[in-house]
């Protein structure tokens, strides 16, 4: 097998960052709404290590790299007090969805700074410095759109899963929510069954079609 060793490391780093954004989006959603529990907690953070999972964003996201599987992963979850929310059902909504829109506004700024980044071809002697960083903004274009779209899964414990939990009637979210033990099983279900494709890709491919291009 031909391993690309930079683009693994590129994409590992891109993966990482993306998902530290994604949980410190979450906290402070939360945070702002009237729960610290993720803050005192010191999730409000861009610091990886305060967020990072060893089988989700290390162990699954490397094995992807190297198998040329799908580039998901996770990281811990945010522990959140719906309690502690000022409009409970509404800010639940909002902190599930923050996640996902956090990886929307790093898709299109990597988009727009792909628009105006000068990429000129490499010439002897005149390494192009621009290409490594055009590697890694179309990286982290692709990427965040893949996972803004795959959280938005309405799975539980995806945040899909979460913000439909939150617009249900509540007697429907109790039966609901029933399925969050079974959320990882039926997700394989869907990775192994071409489900992932048919419900992912569609949407992902629109979004990518929206976002700025040269």
């Amino acid at each position: 097998m031909d391993i690309d060793v930079v683009q693994i490391f590129i994409g590992f780093i891109v993966l990482l960052f993306s998902l530290t954004v994604h949980e410190m989006a979450h906290a402070w959603t939360a945070d702002r709404l009237g729960d610290p529990t993720a803050r005192l907690a010191g999730r409000v953070s861009l610091n990886p290590l305060v967020h990072a999972d060893l089988i989700g964003t290390v162990l699954f996201p490397l094995v992807a790299l190297t198998t040329g599987a799908p580039l998901i992963g996770w990281a811990k979850p945010v522990p959140v007090n719906i309690r502690r929310l000022k409009r409970t059902r509404r800010d639940y909504v909002l902190v599930a969805a923050a996640g996902p829109a956090s990886n929307l506004v790093l898709a299109f700024v990597a988009s727009l700074l792909l628009v105006v980044l000068p990429i000129s071809p490499q010439t002897l002697h005149d390494p192009n410095v621009s290409a490594p960083i055009a590697s890694i903004l179309s990286r982290a274009k692709v990427l965040n759109v893949l996972l803004a779209v795959f959280n938005m899964i309405p799975i539980p414990p995806l945040d899909g899963g979460n913000v439909l939990l939150g617009l249900l009637p509540q007697r429907l979210a109790a039966e609901f929510n029933r399925v969050r033990q079974y959320g990882f099983l039926l997700l394989y279900a869907l990775m192994f069954t071409g489900g992932f494709e048919m419900i992912v890709l569609p949407p992902y491919r629109l979004i990518l079609s929206w976002l700025p291009t040269q």
